[in-house]
Parts: structure tokens; C-alpha cells; sequence
């Protein structure tokens, strides 16, 4: 099992939302910021917490923050920034846009940590989930590669790590919704207030 102290938590929250017109981390559920979610799910399992952002508003939160070494080129871009100024060999990656995501959900991540798998991503609802996952610090060379290649798409970076999946039960599907429109949001507000 690793330890807490093996593990850095790193957030995506880079960049504005073409569907939501606006910074998905700073959207409000239950007077609460999308991207403290994702904090709070991380923080009992984690040595240290990342935000990779451009935007100095996350500094509110008191946690590291690092820029996007390659603007404007997706995930594989964030997860390399992230990875880079992460002192652990784990990593525990989430997207700022799940704000049901909780820590069980995460720990499961962690005790599928095994010797030769350098992802391992949640699977919700069929899909893959690499924006819930573990990577480890050694991917940074395969992502690396491709945005010098310009290859952006994360799927396909991934295809070139040694991955799992980790299959969640149904009942535990609802917790790993993204949101990326208003309706999407209207949806999590009435199932998280009822």
C-alpha cells in the first residue's frame, strides 16, 4: 500500500470552457467552488496538491500552483506541467469539472497501484476516465514526446503507457459526472439537493 506520502495530488483546472463560456474550477455547487471538491476528495490521500492554471485566481485557494507549459494544448500539456513539479512518483490526477468525485472513489486508485502500470484510470458508465487516475511520474517522457509531435489528445498518449482500468460499481457511477454546460449543472444541483 502506498502511502500519503507517496502521492501528489495534481487538479486540472486550466482554461476556459467553450461549452460553459466560462472557468469550469470556479463554478458553484451548494456555495461551494467545483475545484475545492476535487481538493477535498484529494486532501486525506495526498502529501501535496497541484493546480495547474494560468490564473492567479486559484492562488486563493493556498495550494501550489504551476502554469501550463504548453498553452492552449489540453490535458497532456496540464498533466506534463503537473507531473514536472511533482517530488512524487504517484500522482493522483483530476479534472476540476467533477464535483461529485470523492475520496473512496480515489482510494480505490491507490490499492490498484501495482508494479508495471504507469496509468490507472477510473472506468464510469463504459469510458475510460483519465482525468480520474493515477500516473505515474515517468509518463512525462511518452507525453512529452507528443505535444513536441503535436499530438494533443490524451487517449492517445495514454495507448502508449502501460494502463488498467479500474471498473466502478454502478451505484458509484453518479460520482464521477463532469459538467459541461448550464443544463449539466442544473442536473447535479437538483440530484445533489434532493
Amino acid at each position: 500500500m502506498i502511502e500519503k506520502k507517496g502521492i501528489t495530488g495534481i487538479i486540472l483546472a486550466g482554461g476556459k470552457s467553450s461549452r460553459m463560456g466560462t472557468d469550469k474550477g470556479f463554478l458553484i455547487l451548494n456555495e461551494k467552488p467545483f475545484v475545492q471538491y476535487s481538493v477535498d476528495a484529494l486532501k486525506p490521500l495526498v502529501l501535496e496538491i497541484i493546480i495547474v492554471s494560468d490564473d492567479s485566481k486559484y492562488d486563493a485557494f493556498g495550494l501550489k500552483r504551476v502554469n501550463d507549459i504548453t498553452k492552449n494544448a489540453g490535458p497532456v500539456a496540464g498533466i506534463c506541467a503537473g507531473l514536472e513539479a511533482s517530488k512524487t512518483e504517484y500522482n493522483l490526477i483530476l479534472s476540476c469539472d467533477i464535483p461529485l468525485i470523492n475520496s473512496q472513489i480515489l482510494q480505490k486508485l491507490i490499492n490498484n497501484i501495482d508494479d508495471v502500470s504507469q496509468i490507472i484510470q477510473i472506468e464510469s458508465h463504459g469510458k475510460s476516465m483519465p482525468l480520474i487516475a493515477i500516473y505515474k511520474k515517468d509518463v512525462i517522457s511518452t507525453f512529452d514526446a507528443f505535444l513536441k509531435n503535436d499530438e494533443r489528445r490524451l487517449r492517445v498518449a495514454i495507448k502508449n503507457c502501460i494502463s488498467k482500468n479500474i471498473v466502478l460499481e454502478k451505484e458509484q457511477e453518479f460520482s464521477t459526472t463532469n459538467v459541461n454546460t448550464q443544463n449539466e449543472l442544473k442536473a447535479i444541483e437538483n440530484a445533489y439537493n434532493h
